[in-house]
Protein backbone atom coordinates (compact mmCIF):
# COMPACT_ATOMS: atom_id res chain seq x y z
CA UNK A 1 0.00 0.00 0.00
CA UNK A 2 1.32 3.47 -0.78
CA UNK A 3 0.27 7.08 -0.28
CA UNK A 4 -0.49 9.50 -3.16
CA UNK A 5 3.22 10.39 -3.36
CA UNK A 6 4.21 6.75 -3.78
CA UNK A 7 5.60 6.38 -0.24
CA UNK A 8 4.91 2.93 1.22
CA UNK A 9 2.67 2.86 4.27
CA UNK A 10 1.91 -0.19 6.37
CA UNK A 11 -1.54 -1.46 7.22
CA UNK A 12 -0.90 -0.78 10.94
CA UNK A 13 -0.49 2.93 10.18
CA UNK A 14 -3.64 2.94 8.08
CA UNK A 15 -5.60 1.22 10.88
CA UNK A 16 -4.17 3.74 13.38
CA UNK A 17 -5.30 6.62 11.15
CA UNK A 18 -8.78 5.15 10.78
CA UNK A 19 -8.97 4.64 14.56
CA UNK A 20 -8.21 8.32 15.08
CA UNK A 21 -10.82 9.29 12.51
CA UNK A 22 -13.38 6.99 14.17
CA UNK A 23 -12.74 8.57 17.60
CA UNK A 24 -12.97 12.02 16.11
CA UNK A 25 -16.19 11.20 14.27
CA UNK A 26 -17.75 9.55 17.34
CA UNK A 27 -17.96 12.96 18.97
CA UNK A 28 -20.73 13.94 16.58
CA UNK A 29 -22.68 10.79 17.45
CA UNK A 30 -22.29 11.58 21.16
CA UNK A 31 -23.50 15.16 20.61
CA UNK A 32 -26.43 14.04 18.48
CA UNK A 33 -27.62 11.46 21.03
CA UNK A 34 -27.32 13.96 23.91
CA UNK A 35 -29.27 16.58 21.95
CA UNK A 36 -32.00 14.11 21.03
CA UNK A 37 -32.39 13.08 24.66
CA UNK A 38 -32.75 16.69 25.83
CA UNK A 39 -34.71 17.81 22.76
CA UNK A 40 -32.34 20.78 22.43
CA UNK A 41 -28.83 21.38 21.13
CA UNK A 42 -26.25 20.45 23.78
CA UNK A 43 -22.53 19.72 23.75
CA UNK A 44 -21.81 17.07 26.40
CA UNK A 45 -18.39 16.86 28.05
CA UNK A 46 -17.72 13.54 26.28
CA UNK A 47 -17.79 15.45 22.99
CA UNK A 48 -14.59 17.21 24.07
CA UNK A 49 -12.97 13.98 25.29
CA UNK A 50 -13.62 12.30 21.94
CA UNK A 51 -12.31 15.44 20.21
CA UNK A 52 -9.04 15.27 22.16
CA UNK A 53 -8.68 11.50 21.75
CA UNK A 54 -9.28 11.64 18.02
CA UNK A 55 -7.24 14.81 17.62
CA UNK A 56 -4.20 13.36 19.43
CA UNK A 57 -4.37 10.16 17.40
CA UNK A 58 -4.69 12.06 14.13
CA UNK A 59 -1.91 14.45 15.15
CA UNK A 60 0.41 11.49 15.80
CA UNK A 61 -0.57 10.07 12.40
CA UNK A 62 0.11 13.45 10.73
CA UNK A 63 3.48 13.82 12.45
CA UNK A 64 4.50 10.35 11.33
CA UNK A 65 3.44 11.24 7.79
CA UNK A 66 5.20 14.64 8.04
CA UNK A 67 2.10 16.44 6.75
CA UNK A 68 2.42 20.11 7.84
CA UNK A 69 -1.14 21.05 6.87
CA UNK A 70 -2.60 18.15 8.86
CA UNK A 71 -0.24 18.84 11.80
CA UNK A 72 -1.22 22.51 12.05
CA UNK A 73 -4.92 21.72 11.68
CA UNK A 74 -4.96 19.05 14.39
CA UNK A 75 -2.68 21.06 16.69
CA UNK A 76 -4.95 24.10 16.51
CA UNK A 77 -8.01 21.94 17.11
CA UNK A 78 -6.42 20.34 20.18
CA UNK A 79 -5.84 23.80 21.63
CA UNK A 80 -9.54 24.64 21.21
CA UNK A 81 -10.75 21.31 22.67
CA UNK A 82 -8.42 21.64 25.67
CA UNK A 83 -9.48 25.22 26.24
CA UNK A 84 -13.13 24.21 26.30
CA UNK A 85 -12.42 21.53 28.92
CA UNK A 86 -10.52 24.14 30.94
CA UNK A 87 -13.57 26.42 30.91
CA UNK A 88 -15.84 23.54 31.92
CA UNK A 89 -13.67 22.43 34.85
CA UNK A 90 -13.05 26.01 35.95
CA UNK A 91 -16.67 26.08 37.06
CA UNK A 92 -17.23 22.80 38.94
CA UNK A 93 -20.97 23.40 39.25
CA UNK A 94 -21.23 22.85 35.48
CA UNK A 95 -19.67 19.40 35.83
CA UNK A 96 -21.57 18.12 38.85
CA UNK A 97 -24.58 16.02 38.05
CA UNK A 98 -27.66 17.76 39.27
CA UNK A 99 -30.28 15.56 40.82
CA UNK A 100 -33.80 16.04 39.69
CA UNK A 101 -36.31 16.86 42.40
CA UNK A 102 -38.31 13.81 43.47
Amino acid sequence: MSDPCGQPIGWVLVVFGFLGQALFSARFLVQWIASERKKESVVPIHFWYFSIGGGLTLLAYAIYRLDPVFIIGQGAGLFVYSRNLYFIFRKPERVAHRRRPV
